[in-house]
């Protein structure tokens, strides 16, 4: 079957419908892709590298010629992967810029009866896209507050309440401090994070009030973007309270299962900032299982850091919220209340 060029408008709807090859090579799949894609390469690194060197040299039918017969060989097994992995044979598929590669596999496919949806502009298109728009104004409300308060666990019952939130910490595979890694998936790269970023923002009403938790520009070794960072340190941000009890508590809960030579060596991490007496104390308290002590010598040092964080959000515009001993369900009443005083009855305040 012949195959159809699809706009980036078209693919939104069709990908939904039908899966995706990403048919770039898996260094280039790695570094970034469209989230869903899976990685079928027309060249692999040093194939890619020798065409795109004979490219710049001697000229396009020189390189294409010369991918030919390095992919060539492989033909069959592209076909007997893809039959195996898409036996309906309805697919989407992308290269970088929608060329050579992407126009091979696309060939080969229709070969045996593929319907093929070819990304016009490729990757490059859908990559332009998620650029801009994570870099766009949003209408933001930051939930803020110190390590323990359990933004994340408010975050999410926001969300079922029906308002719009952003998980940038669920992104980022990333809890946003030297802990943050224990337990996690890999971080994605940069441009994947920013990809995946963009995936949930584009699902949001750009008109309505979206919540984020307060985060410093790095998470783990994601970084958001400078324009949308700017954006949370001059946004409306919900301080909330609640008892160091409470707080030692909630994070006992999280990381007190977690095993001990990594709480160890986050621990190690900090040891420049702790000093060495502090260190081995917290160090001391993890070994013996005696996880409040070691948590509440924690928390002099990320309190700190979150009281410096804070003075770098714009003034007047931080309202305390003390939700100590209140239950989730009346927590999120409260916030909501906190809100109307931001944004009055609407969450549009242009409305």
């Amino acid at each position: 079957m012949a195959e159809q060029l699809i706009s980036l408008d078209e693919f939104w709807s069709l990908r939904d419908q039908y899966p995706m090859i990403d048919a770039r090579s898996e260094g280039e799949f790695a570094q970034s892709h469209i989230p869903g894609a899976i990685n079928i390469p027309i060249l692999n690194n040093s194939e890619r590298i020798v065409v795109g060197t004979l490219y710049k040299e001697k000229g396009s039918e020189e390189a294409t010629i010369k991918g030919f017969e390095l992919v060539g060989p492989r033909f069959h097994l592209i076909l007997r992967e893809t039959l195996k992995k898409f036996p309906d044979k309805k697919i989407i598929i992308y290269c970088w810029r929608g060329g050579m590669r992407s126009q091979i596999l696309s060939w080969l496919l229709s070969m045996v009866g593929f319907e093929v949806y070819r990304l016009k502009g490729g990757y490059k298109t859908y990559r332009t896209y998620t650029f801009e728009l994570v870099r766009k104004d949003w209408n933001l409300i930051v939930l803020g507050g110190k390590t323990g308060t359990g933004k994340t666990r408010l975050l999410q019952k926001l969300q079922e309440s029906g308002e719009q939130i952003i998980d940038l910490e669920g992104l980022a595979n990333h809890k946003g401090s030297s802990f943050g890694s224990i337990g996690q998936p890999a971080q994605p790269t940069v441009e994947q994070f920013e990809n995946l970023f963009a995936e949930d923002l584009r699902r949001l009403d750009g008109k309505q009030s979206i919540w984020v938790e307060n985060e410093s520009k790095k998470i783990g070794r994601t970084i958001l973007p400078q324009e949308f960072y700017a954006q949370m340190l001059s946004a409306p941000l919900i301080d909330i309270q609640k008892s160091l009890k409470e707080r030692i508590d909630l994070i006992a809960e999280e990381y007190a299962i977690l095993p001990a030579d990594e709480l160890i060596l986050a621990v190690l991490r900090l040891k420049k900032r702790l000093g060495g007496l502090r260190t081995s104390q917290a160090i001391e308290a993890i070994v013996e299982g005696n996880h409040a002590d070691w948590i509440s010598n924690m928390l002099i040092y990320y309190d700190k850091a979150y009281s410096f964080d804070l003075d770098k959000h714009s003034a007047g515009k931080t309202i305390q919220l003390d939700l100590t001993g209140i239950d989730p369900d009346t927590s999120i009443k409260k916030l909501l209340d906190a809100k109307t005083k931001f944004h009055g009855k609407h969450t549009n305040p242009t409305d």
